[in-house]
């Protein structure tokens, strides 16, 4: 697994998936724009998408500069430099998004596919706070 980070209980966090805040740059302000989301862990990477059917800032902030934090806030607390990989390509999407339509209970894997955010996070190494 490539989000291997020094800390066991961090480790530990990702292994579940949950709800986190990211905190990404405005592409047009600069400002930090932070927003609650879910992340997932796939076969041990770590994704983070949401629901179809509208644009997203957060995605649009990520497109302009991949680099943001991945803040952990429940149990273990961390803020965690990571990186973003937009993904694009149809078949990876397919495959990425069907276990997280799954756990939503969601019918339309189809439309998640064409307009559901979602990227590949790499962390950059952090410490629990």
């Amino acid at each position: 697994m490539k989000n291997t980070t020094q800390d066991p209980r961090i480790t530990e966090a990702l292994s579940r998936g949950g709800v986190i805040d990211i905190t990404t740059v405005g592409r047009k302000t600069r400002k930090a724009r932070r927003i609650e989301i879910v992340f997932h862990n796939i076969d041990g990477e770590i994704y983070i998408s949401g629901m179809p059917g509208f644009p997203r800032a957060w995605l649009a902030n990520l497109k302009a500069n991949p680099s943001f934090t991945f803040h952990l806030k429940r149990q273990v607390k961390a803020d965690l430099p990571a990186k973003a990989r937009i993904i694009t390509e149809e078949a990876e999407r397919r495959r990425l998004l069907a276990p997280i339509a799954r756990s939503w209970n969601r019918k339309d894997l189809d439309k998640m596919v064409l307009t559901s955010p979602l990227i590949e996070v790499t962390f950059e190494g952090a410490q629990a706070n």
